[in-house]
């Protein structure tokens, strides 16, 4: 439900991004007819959502790459589905109650879910439920880290309408299995599928297509098959646990000047693309960027895959930015980041620390933490926001389709990265 697919082999370096967008742009005509089919080895998706969700690779590389061999017409469904992810981004900042009311309701769920309750969303997720096909679809995600978007939507749809377990604890389960997952995509599209992202619009699961478009997940599965008979499910009853009030998105500058003094880089899984953008042309003296092993453990529960995912491409971006900014790199890989980053900023001697600001979610919520520590040692921290960053989330008040009209305008002016 991440939309912007990639394929099992995902890549985690920018040149393995921007070799496999060379390498899909041709199959853009055909994209619209076959997206929604899903195959074996996922040949009809461009594997570039992990690759978008860490910035490996920008929307806007993607968007001006398509277009220069493509009408915006003629690639209109392929655009779409790139800039769904920074949609449901915009949208989130505007409502970041949304997600920490996730948060607390997966905390809340562990510990007051009946037994009985418990132990059949372990074993749906565990592929144990008794219906082939889904637990088909739960294994692939466990064992690959992956699913196309098709299958999560069938698969959330299962857990939510037919098995009537929390959609909360669903989203849960793929956050910490899709290696692509982000707090935004993640979080709105199960709220989507439950019915709560658009009211009165609740996704169902139907057999008829799955047999369409996931054949492959129907052979030699019988069993159950019949539970997702069209017209054998009804939606379930689902309710807001907290009301979303919208706020302002954050402002942050577009572009920041050099300020004196030692400056260093914050790199960070929201976007590790330090060399090109507004950062760039600083005089940076060191980079340091967060694994958080522990507190991806403890707090998230991220998988082993999911985790070493973020260290590579967390890794990649660090050596990209030592070699632009010719300075010394640091993987912080501590239990608590902010204070690592502290601790950093002290041995650089640093007077000010700068990077792109956080997206709502994990890093989001550490950063007036550590805006706190870095103030109470003397040093400053300046983010910044991509101009068209700034502007797609301008746009996402509302729905896709409102966000599509103004966006669709915008794609085709120069705009810088």
């Amino acid at each position: 439900m991440s939309h912007g697919c990639m394929s099992a082999m995902e890549p985690m370096t920018r040149a393995g991004a921007l070799k496999s967008l060379a390498d899909f742009l041709p199959k853009v005509a055909t994209y619209q007819g076959e997206r929604s089919y899903v195959r074996d080895g996922h040949p009809n998706v461009s594997g570039l959502s992990a690759a978008l969700r860490f910035r490996l690779i920008l929307e806007d590389e993607v968007v001006a790459q398509t277009l220069a061999r493509y009408t915006l017409g003629n690639a209109e469904k392929w655009l779409q589905e790139v800039c769904w992810r920074r949609y449901w981004k915009g949208w989130l900042e505007q409502r970041p109650g949304v997600w920490t009311g996730w948060r607390e309701r997966v905390g809340a769920l562990r510990e007051t879910l009946s037994p009985e309750r418990a132990a059949r969303a372990e074993a749906v997720a565990a592929g144990q439920s008794g219906v082939a096909c889904m637990d088909a679809i739960a294994r692939e995600l466990v064992e690959t880290g992956y699913l196309h978007n098709h299958a999560r939507m069938w698969w959330a749809s299962f857990w939510i309408h037919a098995e009537r377990l929390p959609w909360e604890l669903g989203a849960d389960f793929f956050f910490r299995y899709l290696l692509d997952a982000d707090s935004a995509s993640n979080t709105l599209s199960w709220r989507w599928v439950a019915g709560l992202q658009t009211p009165g619009k609740t996704y169902l699961v139907r057999l008829s297509n799955v047999e369409k478009y996931g054949a492959g997940y129907l052979a030699g599965r019988e069993e159950g098959r019949l539970r997702l008979a069209d017209g054998a499910m009804a939606a379930a009853p689902v309710e807001e646990s907290a009301e979303v009030g919208r706020t302002a998105v954050a402002e942050y500058p577009a572009e920041l000047a050099d300020g004196g003094g030692r400056v260093g880089l914050w790199l960070h899984s929201d976007d590790l693309l330090g060399e090109v953008g507004p950062l760039a042309a600083l005089s940076v003296v060191a980079v340091a960027a967060g694994l958080s092993d522990g507190v991806d453990q403890k707090i998230y529960r991220l998988s082993e895959r999911r985790r070493a995912v973020q260290r590579a491409a967390v890794g990649d971006g660090l050596e990209r930015a030592a070699a632009h900014f010719g300075c010394g790199a640091a993987a912080l890989a501590g239990d608590d980041l902010v204070a690592e980053m502290g601790d950093w900023a002290a041995r650089e001697k640093l007077a000010e620390v700068v990077g792109f600001a956080p997206m709502v979610g994990p890093l989001g919520d550490l950063r007036p933490r550590l805006e706190a520590v870095l103030r109470r040692q003397g040093v400053r921290l300046r983010l910044v926001r991509r101009a068209s960053d700034a502007v797609a989330f301008s746009f996402a008040g509302a729905g896709f389709f409102p966000f599509w009209q103004k966006m669709s305008r915008h794609l085709s002016q120069p705009h810088p990265l």
